[in-house]
């Protein structure tokens, strides 16, 4: 008897041990209304729901481990994945969600054209939606991830997610080569030269709920699409990269980029529900 209670029990501490393995790698997001006074959605009748997010963006071992090959120009197993599309994102999600037994978040029909989506530049347009309820990974929404970038409700009210001085929390473009450009004018040639690429994930200290490089180091797609009707049809992209400017790495500010499109500074970090 004591011999197969052993047997059944060497399972089960196998799977508590992958899981409390998985878990040290999201933090838990108690929803509710916007502290961070700086947030496009402070004062405003936006709340999020309880969730969980990544303390990291998704580095390229956890891209490989899944996809099989790493599409990043800079290469290197614990710098975040990059040069890959929102179609990528949503379908590494659906991936890794049904290798961890999960529902899978998203029904993604690779034959059909999504009918909002107009955009001449993007002509991939899989039509995605989303499984209410189910527990998989996804993508952040917009209102998600600004608010966990910017302290949830542990907020300190930071410009940036963590801090108000960028190079406390974030790599961008002055400071994510051989030596400090600010002061310099930003020039694409002065950046190849100073060598600036992306950093190992969690280089820089976190913001108030322990999640890391929501500012800087590579823009992070959302679910959304972008709210500015004037510009073409694009994804949300949030928290700034390497490659650019300071004022892009903070917590409210949003990108914008056709969901077909690539860049050594665009990556991304999962989320899932409660």
């Amino acid at each position: 008897m004591r011999k197969l209670f052993i047997l059944l029990l060497v399972p089960l501490l196998i799977i508590t041990s992958c899981s409390e393995k998985e878990n040290t790698n999201f933090v838990f997001v108690e929803g509710g209304s916007f502290k961070n006074t700086n947030s496009t959605y402070y004062n405003k009748d936006v709340t999020v729901s309880n969730f969980y997010i990544g303390k990291y963006e998704v580095t390229q071992k956890e891209w490989v481990e899944i996809m099989g090959s790493n599409p990043s120009e800079f290469q290197g197993e614990n710098l975040p994945v990059e040069n890959v599309n929102w179609y990528d994102c949503v379908e590494y999600c659906n991936l890794r969600s049904s290798k961890e037994g999960l529902e899978q978040y998203y029904t993604i029909d690779k034959n059909k054209k999504d009918p909002y989506n107009d955009n001449v530049l993007d002509e991939i347009k899989w039509n995605v939606t989303i499984n209410e309820g189910a527990k998989g990974y996804r993508l952040p929404t917009e209102q998600e991830w600004e608010f966990a970038a910017g302290g949830g409700q542990m907020s300190k009210n930071y410009t940036y997610s963590g801090s108000n001085t960028i190079n406390e929390v974030g790599y961008y473009w002055c400071n994510s080569g051989d030596k400090d450009l600010k002061g310099t004018k930003w020039q694409w040639s002065a950046l190849q030269s100073n060598h600036c690429k992306t950093k190992p994930v969690g280089s820089k200290a976190p913001n108030e709920l322990g999640i890391y490089d929501a500012s800087g180091n590579v823009r992070e797609w959302c679910w959304n699409w972008h709210t500015d009707a004037s510009a073409p049809k694009g994804r949300v992209l949030k928290g700034g990269g390497w490659i650019g400017a300071d004022y892009c790495c903070e917590a409210s500010f949003q990108g914008n980029y056709e969901a077909n499109g690539k860049g050594s500074d665009t990556g991304f970090r999962l989320c899932r529900g409660e």
